[in-house]
């Protein structure tokens, strides 16, 4: 069955790392229909990772700890005027399910684990069964691409590029090693002894947001050789741009792994 889409909405409104694996499905979307409009619907904060896409026509932003719900009514509104030929929905929560149930949409798809997913043309299962993220959320496009993930993509620019060439050698590492989820942070000591075994040549720079500056200085500190904590100093696009020419990336199963790969 052949489809022709002229708006798209994408709807991710997790955390930085989610929204890095959904770029995967812009690109996909892109390869197939390169004539439609892309949108995406995400959380504030996240913005940076889709407003310099080329394939990405406009974001729409729920800020979810001002107003929430106001913010949520607000966007529903925006949504149903809009008039998106297809919402593919890659979250399995009731306010994701809300925005998609009441878009107005023709087509609608998403997992079958979300509560309002029988409003859903299209839906399919969610398990964890080894499968990586963005293989699980291309099934939510597969009857309308085919069953082939595109790679995480980030576009870095050339001011980005610019503002980074300052830290940049011949030979650096980046570890980023704080997690919004303390399950998923490898402990401090471990990092510690890791960097004290980095040969004396190699630059390490430490990266994350502000929040972790006082995590990288402690280890910093304990190393006693070339290591610059940059926590807070660096953009999103910035840190990814300074990783991309790094030697080795060390980081946690984290939004930094998925920098790294997209």
């Amino acid at each position: 069955m052949a489809f022709t889409f002229n708006k798209i909405l994408i709807i991710q409104t997790a955390f930085i790392g989610d929204a890095i694996l959904a770029t995967s499905i812009v690109e996909k979307l892109r390869e197939f229909y390169p004539k439609a409009k892309i949108d995406v619907l995400i959380r504030k904060g996240n913005e940076a990772i889709f407003e310099t896409n080329p394939n990405v026509n406009q974001m729409l932003v729920w800020d979810k700890k001002k107003n929430k719900y106001r913010s949520l009514f607000r966007l529903i509104s925006q949504v149903r005027k809009n008039r998106y030929d297809i919402v593919i929905n890659l979250q399995r929560f009731f306010s994701s399910g809300i925005l998609t149930s009441l878009s107005n949409a023709p087509i609608k798809s998403g997992f079958k684990k979300n509560p309002l997913s029988f409003f859903f043309q299209n839906k399919v299962a969610h398990t964890f069964d080894g499968q990586h993220e963005i293989d699980r959320n291309q099934k939510l496009i597969e009857f309308i691409t085919d069953a082939h993930p595109s790679q995480p993509k980030l576009y870095l620019t050339d001011p980005v590029e610019y503002e980074i060439r300052k830290y940049k050698n011949p030979y650096y590492i980046c570890i980023a090693p704080a997690s919004v989820w303390l399950t998923k942070q490898y402990p401090e000591n471990k990092w510690i002894e890791f960097t004290k075994q980095v040969n004396s040549e190699t630059t390490i720079y430490l990266l994350g947001s502000k929040s972790d500056y006082e995590l990288c200085q402690r280890i910093a500190d304990s190393t006693g050789q070339n290591v610059k904590n940059l926590c807070g100093e660096l953009s999103l696009l910035e840190s990814a741009a300074l990783m991309k020419g790094a030697k080795m990336n060390y980081v946690n199963d984290s939004a930094p792994l998925h920098l790294c790969s997209s």
